[in-house]
């Protein structure tokens, strides 16, 4: 991570967009990480806020988007053959896979907020053949929540953005079950609202 901090302060937003558009195709970068450091360098005005947010969730669409293609063009024996180069583990495809079943395509817009999971689900989407834009609405919705809130996070934090991830990774499963259950409450809350 030092070193990708080390490449923010230097070339900014470049390396903000195609750090997370390589994390979503599933390499393993600290997403999170990399933009609450971003938020701090908005707080401290070396970045534009506006302009961090756009680049991030781009970059983020791209990688999603390129990872749904993959998953739709080459299908699941190329995952089963290449998956352990991109970092994707085959229990770890049977988790997002059930979890699919159950939600549909909400998964892809809470995703982004559990890591491991998040490089998964363009690979599943593409698989499954769910429709590009099904998949579109979600994925970018989810990439813009996802940019704007570590973001806004670290630049809200400012000085103490390092702190955060401490708590982050104490309390994650705590914050992941929160947000879940959020997501769901909002999507059961639209459902009965047409029923009644």
């Amino acid at each position: 991570m030092q070193f990708i901090k080390l490449l923010l302060d230097e070339y900014g937003y470049s390396v903000l967009f195609i750090s997370l558009m390589l994390e979503l195709i599933a390499l393993p970068l600290p997403g999170e990480t990399l933009m609450s450091y971003c938020g701090y360098l908005v707080y401290i005005g070396t970045l534009n806020w506006t302009i961090s947010v756009i680049l991030a969730a781009l970059g983020t669409i791209i990688g999603i988007t390129i990872s749904y293609f993959i998953g739709r063009t080459l299908g699941i024996d190329f995952l089963n053959k290449f998956g352990r180069y991109l970092h994707i583990k085959p229990e770890s495809f049977e988790k997002v896979s059930k979890w699919f079943e159950k939600y549909g395509c909400g998964i892809l817009v809470i995703s982004y907020f559990i890591p491991g999971v998040r490089h998964l689900t363009g690979y599943f989407a593409g698989i499954t053949k769910i429709s590009l834009k099904k998949f579109s609405v979600s994925a970018y919705a989810g990439a813009f929540l996802w940019s704007f809130t570590f973001i806004t996070l670290g630049k809200f934090l400012g000085s103490g953005w390092s702190r955060f991830h401490t708590y982050i990774k104490r309390y994650f499963v705590f914050i992941t079950v929160v947000l879940v259950i959020l997501v769901l409450m909002v999507f059961v809350y639209k459902f009965f609202k047409k029923k009644l």
